[in-house]
């Protein structure tokens, strides 16, 4: 027994259901390889019946509009036949209650199956609700599948990484021990001699140079943007400091 057996059955009883196929969110739903030929022959049919609801509701309104023209020519022809009609009135007359006849003869073939077409179009309906919810449903379980193993793996690296790390700062700091002993007993002469590549002095100092680098390039940067002791006296126009005025008498 499949899902939309029993519990999407269940799930939709006493819903209003909106027409799936006039909604753009439905179609966004399918995937195209999801969208099988089931589904397009529902949609079509679907679409026909509302197609056809909405011709039928359009020509009955235009039957009684016909109707109405009909029986107010009939009550003025009437008045003018009086007791002696002629045979051209006799005719207009008879065709105008044919047509009339036609015309109820029309909306009531009409009304009938505007009654039965919505029963049609929700039953068509919830089944297409069916087949969506199934597809959402198994949707849902991969995802929620491929989530879980994509999470487990995102654990994993996690977990490996931190053990890398641990693994990274011991061998960190055995190479420093080693490096520590070998300087102090053999001196920075014959750990030359042995061309060792790792030194964790010249490795923090070349840290702390880069820092002092950047730190000095930054203040350097700031004392260009503020104007010298000469520009702002010129700014200000104030002599510049350290300079006499010159002597009016002289």
């Amino acid at each position: 027994m499949s899902k939309s057996d029993d519990v999407f059955k269940s799930a939709l009883v006493g819903k209003k259901i909106p027409i799936l196929t006039l909604d753009n969110k439905w179609h966004r739903l399918f995937t195209q390889s999801e969208f099988t030929p089931e589904l397009k022959g529902m949609e079509k049919n679907l679409n026909d019946m509302l197609k056809r609801q909405a011709k039928l509701n359009s020509e009955t309104k235009e039957l009684k509009k016909l109707k109405k023209k009909l029986m107010d020519e009939v009550v003025i022809l009437a008045d003018a036949m009086g007791e002696h009609p002629t045979k051209k009135q006799d005719k207009e007359m008879a065709d105008h209650k044919r047509l009339i006849e036609e015309c109820n003869e029309k909306m009531d073939e009409y009304e009938e199956e505007l009654v039965e077409l919505p029963r049609q179009i929700n039953q068509l309906n919830n089944q297409l609700m069916l087949i969506t919810m199934d597809v959402c449903y198994r949707k849902l379980q991969q995802n929620t599948k491929e989530l879980s193993e994509i999470e487990e793996w995102i654990g994993g690296i996690r977990r490996e990484l931190k053990k890398k790390v641990v693994r990274k700062q011991e061998k960190e700091a055995v190479i420093n021990r080693l490096y520590a002993y070998m300087h102090d007993i053999f001196g920075a002469e014959v750990i030359e001699l042995f061309d060792m590549q790792y030194d964790p002095e010249e490795k923090y100092r070349r840290k702390e140079t880069g820092a002092q680098a950047a730190g000095q390039e930054k203040q350097a940067e700031g004392q260009e943007k503020q104007p010298g002791e000469q520009e702002k006296a010129q700014q200000a126009g104030q002599p510049e400091k350290g300079t006499e005025p010159e002597n009016k008498n002289t």
